[in-house]
């Protein structure tokens, strides 16, 4: 069946129309945008949106002129970069021979996008009298560069890459505008809708529940790292395996195929993870507790199916 129409604005019309219906049970909904996602295709009525606007380059989009000190070899020949060689791919869809102003401004129409759809579906919850009594979480697959470094996409472990929104509505509960500085991941997701819910949470699960956090409680045994893999190599934007740890103040960053190579990041000091400090003989035994972590956490997780 073919549907004639934007696809997000499709899906957000079906959405409330299922919402609609009558039932003697809770919902739950799972709602997913295809925008802001590459090809970045916009909306109708947003295909003048930021036309005249000025998008500023990143202070490290010319970096590559300079080698991109301190950096991985690995990351230096990756090409999910702006202008990058995999743009001559014919077959893909990806951006890479764009330039940054129109890859932005493309990504911020599919943001605005988003937000009104979201907008008809609150609309709709509250029409229906269930909005402030409906758990609402708003979270997203991963980040994406937009010129840092010349990156867009995703795939590696900087910052851009691996932060992500996670925006949870429950006036029964939250207080608004609040917020917790613990580091969450989306596998915290599933447990604390199954405690919200009553429900036993499986041993099995790796997340934690967040519900300590939305209540404001002191959570002191609260995570202090993450496990993080990208292992689509070889394969499109030509980003080699790699994995890490990102701690609250420092992250690790193995690319553990030879040849191998590592970055370390303070991330209190150097937020824009400029300064690359495994070299450093101050930090060697930081550097050595780390890449003990890394492997303790691929215990813990029952990572075992790469890279041993």
């Amino acid at each position: 069946m073919v549907y004639e129409g934007y696809v997000d604005d499709l899906v957000a019309e079906r959405a409330i129309q299922w919402l609609r219906q009558k039932r003697a049970k809770p919902f739950c909904l799972i709602l997913w945008f295809q925008s802001p996602h590459a090809a970045f295709f916009r909306a109708r009525r947003y295909l003048d949106l930021y036309r005249g606007a000025t998008i500023p380059k990143p202070a490290t989009f010319d970096d590559d002129l300079k080698g991109y000190s301190g950096k991985s070899r690995a990351f230096a020949d990756a090409d999910n970069k702006i202008g990058g060689p995999y743009a001559k791919d014919s077959k893909t869809h990806d951006n890479c021979a764009r330039t940054l102003e129109e890859i932005v401004k493309d990504y911020y129409a599919g943001i605005a996008d988003v937000d009104d759809n979201l907008g008809k579906v609150f609309q709709a919850l509250s029409q229906m009298g269930q909005f402030d009594d409906t758990l609402t979480t708003f979270s997203s697959d991963h980040g994406f560069s937009l010129g840092e470094w010349r990156m867009y996409d995703k795939r590696l472990i900087y910052e851009p890459s691996i932060r992500t929104p996670m925006l949870i509505r429950y006036p029964r509960l939250i207080q608004a505008g609040s917020s917790a500085p613990q580091m969450v991941l989306n596998t915290d997701i599933a447990p604390t809708l199954l405690e919200l819910a009553g429900l036993k949470i499986p041993t099995w699960m790796q997340g934690q529940s967040l519900v300590p956090l939305l209540k404001g409680e002191e959570r002191k045994s609260w995570r202090k790292d993450w496990l993080y893999e990208y292992y689509g190599y070889p394969g499109p934007h030509n980003v080699r395996k790699n994995r890490g740890v990102r701690t609250d103040q420092f992250k690790l960053i193995h690319y553990y195929e030879a040849p191998q190579e590592f970055e370390l990041y303070d991330l209190t000091e150097d937020p824009g993870e400029l300064n690359n400090l495994y070299a450093d003989p101050r930090y060697a035994t930081l550097a050595r507790d780390l890449r003990q972590r890394i492997s303790e956490l691929r215990e813990e997780t029952d990572h075992h199916y790469i890279g041993a």
